[in-house]
């Protein structure tokens, strides 16, 4: 899965990442999916928009935001409301959230264009939906703020739109299950919210946490978040429904989660960064026979003399 892809310009989370607003990328897009199929795999995009955490510096060279004259550009929000840290974004009107509505299904149409066979929609980690989500940075007045019905309403009708133009796709959501924050979103609400997206179409939810806000106490460690999609799946009560993330690293660990029903898949992001072969380790360590790369299979059979 191409992570984090944004649906227009301001929708970036840095000047440097990657989109799928015109038919330039579409085209560039269709190369990388064709690869990734080559490949055996099958070829997923996260369609997202970062709004008042874009305009964002590269991360190993500082924080905060880059200017207007450097290349970045005045972020967007619900409320003008700003991320610790950032310049402060400008409020949307209702007129343009109906707009980034359209945005986000040309994005899916895009995505669709260029062979992508699943897509995920980034309602996580303080981007633009989570920020209409959480009534921390969600002050509005008007139909997308307010009670819980109306913050959820641009996810809402996002998810309702790319269903309704493509019926059959997968559609993923990834949520943050709580902002560890005191009056902020948390799991009760991503369970109903999560709720309703199930009934619209939506076919399994990415359970992250945290990113709205800063300087709050985040307890990690080992499958840290796993516990809020398997609360969601036992509150929903269905399966294949949610998907764990955080600190997934070991085979065993991961196995278990899944083998014990807790949650109904796993995925990777940081690990595979640092070892892009896990899943062949993993399939190896488990006994379990996949297809291996051609010009891999040598690394195939551990007490293979050669």
């Amino acid at each position: 899965m191409a992570e984090a892809t944004a649906v227009t310009p301001e929708g970036r989370i840095t000047p440097w990442c990657t989109g799928i607003w015109n038919d330039q990328q579409t085209a560039a897009w269709k190369r990388v999916v064709n690869f990734i199929e080559s490949q055996g795999s099958v070829p997923a995009l996260q369609l997202a928009h970062a709004g008042r955490k874009g305009s964002s510096q590269r991360p190993w060279l500082g924080s905060g935001t880059v200017e207007i004259e450097n290349g970045g550009w005045q972020t967007v929000s619900p409320s003008d409301i700003a991320f610790d840290g950032y310049m402060a974004p400008r409020a949307l009107p209702t007129s343009e959230v109906y707009g980034l509505i359209e945005d986000f299904l040309n994005a899916a149409k895009r995505a669709v264009s260029a062979g992508f066979k699943l897509l995920e929609i980034h309602a996580a980690h303080g981007y633009l939906i989570h920020q209409f989500l959480s009534p921390l940075s969600n002050k509005r007045e008007d139909e997308f703020g307010g009670n819980l019905e109306n913050r959820s309403r641009f996810l809402v009708e996002i998810l309702k739109a790319i269903r309704g133009e493509f019926p059959e796709i997968p559609i993923l959501i990834r949520f943050s299950a709580t902002d560890y924050a005191e009056g902020g979103w948390d799991l009760d609400q991503t369970i109903e919210v999560a709720s309703r997206c199930r009934e619209l179409g939506a076919d399994l939810f990415d359970i992250s946490s945290g990113g709205l806000v800063g300087g709050v106490k985040i307890p990690t460690g080992p499958s840290y978040q796993a516990h809020f999609a398997e609360e969601l799946k036992t509150s929903i009560g269905e399966n294949d429904i949610v998907s764990a993330v955080g600190q997934i690293t070991e085979t065993q660990q991961a196995n278990e989660l899944v083998s014990s029903g807790k949650v109904d898949a796993v995925m990777l992001g940081r690990q595979l960064l640092r070892d892009p072969y896990w899943p062949l380790r993993a399939a190896h360590e488990l006994g379990i026979e996949i297809s291996w790369p051609n010009q891999y299979l040598r690394g195939k059979f551990p007490n293979d003399a050669g």
